[in-house]
């Protein structure tokens, strides 16, 4: 199977990369970058020395799966001529993920460059969407930090356990923001992110309508009330959720709780429901998501803590994930690595 990747210089990109390499199935046959084209990979990302493919502008060689790793906009402009000549694509931005053009132009400020294609995209959420991922020729791979927060309050929502007014608390390291986020001075990069935690978006965060958007399905109704407040911290890797939202059964325990998010993801093979609150560092490298649900009891809420690597689940490797279910290939297939430790 032949394979594009569009702006492979990103986190995302190069994440891409790196997992592709080892795909029994895959043969990586260009990758595209705007400011490094007409340079050798390995000259941009050296740790990629074993690809030594050209860098170039556009898609140049005949591909059957592209994925673009593009910032906002760009991405749904550079793939639409693609999907259109019936290439299947997978879209690690936000352009494909909400349906409503103007709720998108709402959220990015933007006006979407490619909405004939809106009501063919299809949520990137296998544990959802799994069949309908499998049917489509273009994907919406989802946000890192809706990942997290759907993964961790998908069991509760969809059985109705819980009230429409959701609050999600979380924290991601810098590699969040992706390599055009950061301050090109690696030592102004350090200096302002070391010993600094940041909430930001509180005026509004583009990730919040698509959280709001795959709830309100979940519980079949037309909106969801929910509260999305990011924090950067200073790690590299990873994103930890704690989701709240009040019982409509207060007497509900934290054993059945526990039992119920075990039974809805028993068949899953990316997601763990744990018996212990996770950590970011028992993700970190891998396609996992670890979900820890719990009840506070004096205040009748269900409180799930949940957590992924934000460039391989939250991005590189879910794209892989949907890539393999839309060409029938086995879900798992190069993403069976466990996580790095320390």
């Amino acid at each position: 199977m032949r394979v594009g990747i569009i702006n492979v210089t990103g986190y995302a990109g190069s994440e891409l990369v790196r997992i592709l390499f080892r795909h029994p199935e895959v043969e990586i046959v260009s990758v595209t970058g705007r400011s490094a084209a007409g340079k050798q990979l390995p000259e941009v990302l050296p740790h990629l020395w074993q690809i030594d493919l050209p860098i170039t502008r556009t898609i140049e060689e005949p591909v059957d799966v592209v994925f673009s790793a593009l910032p906002s906009g760009a991405s749904a402009e550079a793939l639409a001529p693609l999907v259109d000549k019936g290439i299947k694509a997978i879209d690690i931005a936000a352009d494909f993920r909400l349906r409503d053009p103007a709720v998108f132009h709402r959220a990015y400020n933007i006006e979407h460059p490619a909405p004939h294609l809106l009501g063919t995209a299809i949520y990137g959420l296998p544990e959802i969407h799994r069949e309908a991922i499998k049917a489509t020729k273009l994907v919406a791979n989802p946000g890192c930090f809706p990942e997290a927060a759907l993964l961790a309050l998908a069991p509760a929502v969809r059985a109705g356990l819980v009230a429409d007014d959701i609050i999600i608390d979380a924290k991601s390291g810098i590699s969040g923001a992706g390599r055009g986020g950061q301050s090109t001075n690696i030592m102004d990069q350090y200096s302002e992110a070391n010993e600094n935690v940041v909430a930001y978006g509180l005026n509004g965060h583009g990730h919040q309508p698509e959280i709001a958007q795959e709830i309100a399905d979940l519980r079949e109704a037309s909106s969801a009330k929910v509260t999305f407040i990011p924090h950067r911290v200073p790690m590299t890797r990873g994103i930890l959720a704690t989701c709240y939202a009040p019982l409509i059964d207060e007497s509900m325990g934290k054993q059945a709780v526990w039992d119920m998010y075990q039974d809805f993801y028993r068949d899953e093979p990316f997601v763990r429901v744990t018996p212990e609150p996770p950590q970011t560092k028992h993700t970190l490298g891998s396609n996992f998501c670890l979900v820890y649900p719990t009840v506070d009891l004096q205040a009748g809420r269900l409180i799930v803590v949940s957590c992924l690597d934000n460039l391989v689940k939250g991005a590189a490797g879910q794209a892989v994930q949907n890539m393999n279910l839309m060409c029938g290939l086995p879900e798992e297939m190069a993403l069976e690595s466990l996580a790095l430790y320390p």
